[in-house]
């Protein structure tokens, strides 16, 4: 499987699971979260892919640059709708797409940024992989808060960790 072929698996995930929730539980500020909803660790992982579709467009990515859309973080069928709307536009993208990205490593607003060289299939991955650690820690908030809601079991779990509990 090729990472365009993962992420629209793990977009399906998104969009299934969030068909499966109600407003009420995206909206929930969580403890365990520090106040944080389910409903913006979603927005969070859209926003990421939606910077580097915008990228695409310009050849420079900022994940910075971030829309952060309240509607994602309160409505389940606005965001499952947005993320199903991303995977017609990530297969318009060829793998080897010269990208250049805008890094932020301090958090000092006077410290400079640094462009990193990067291709689309890179930072497919790197998005892909930043959607399962935020499917984890939804997962957790899903477990602790709405302990009743079906999970599925890998949802949040890496390909590689599942391969290897299947080998063990």
């Amino acid at each position: 499987m090729n990472c365009k072929e993962g992420t629209k698996d793990i977009i399906r995930q998104i969009a299934g699971l969030l068909e499966q929730l109600d407003n009420a539980t995206l909206l929930k500020p969580l403890e365990i979260f520090g106040g944080s909803s389910l409903g913006q660790h979603f927005r969070h992982i859209l926003d990421f892919y939606q910077c580097l579709l915008r990228g695409t467009l310009t050849g420079t990515v900022d994940y910075a640059q971030r829309e952060r859309d309240p509607k994602i973080e309160s409505d389940t069928r606005h965001a499952s709708q947005a993320f199903m709307g991303l995977i017609s536009e990530i297969a318009k993208n060829e793998d080897d797409l010269s990208l250049a990205i805008w890094g932020d490593f301090s958090s000092n607003p006077a410290a400079g940024r640094q462009k990193l060289n990067s291709t689309f299939g890179r930072e497919l991955m790197y998005a892909y992989d930043h959607a399962i650690h935020h499917l984890a820690m939804i997962k957790i908030g899903l477990q602790i808060a709405f302990p009743h809601q079906q999970i599925e079991q890998n949802l949040g779990v890496s390909p590689s960790t599942i391969k290897y509990h299947s080998d063990q």
